[in-house]
C-alpha cells in the first residue's frame, strides 16, 4: 500500500461552467463575494483556478452557483500563485 498525499479540491460551477479553485483560495470569502455581487445586481468576482490562472465571472441575481469539495491527489504545482501559471487548459 502506498502513502499518497491528498489535498482538498474545490469546484465552483457558475451557470453550469466548472472552475476548479487553486489551493489557498478562501472559499468562505468567495461565498460572501458571490452573495454580495448577487445582491448588488451585477458585479465581477475574481478567483484563481488550477493552473494558477486568474478568472473573473460576472455574478447577477440570476446566476446559479454551486460550490463542492473533494479530496484529490496532491499536486505541488497547484499553489494558487497567479504570478506562476502552469499547464494548458487540459493539464488537470
Amino acid at each position: 500500500m502506498t502513502d499518497t498525499q491528498t489535498m482538498v479540491r474545490t469546484e465552483v460551477q457558475v451557470n453550469g461552467d466548472s472552475y476548479l479553485l487553486a489551493q489557498g483560495q478562501d472559499v468562505d470569502d468567495l461565498r460572501r463575494q458571490i452573495e454580495q455581487a448577487a445582491r448588488a445586481g451585477a458585479t465581477f468576482v475574481e478567483f484563481i483556478v488550477v493552473g494558477n490562472r486568474a478568472t473573473s465571472v460576472l455574478i447577477t441575481s440570476h446566476t446559479q452557483v454551486v460550490i463542492s469539495s473533494q479530496a484529490v491527489q496532491f499536486d505541488a504545482r497547484d499553489n494558487g500563485d497567479g504570478e506562476e501559471p502552469f499547464g494548458g487548459f487540459f493539464d488537470f
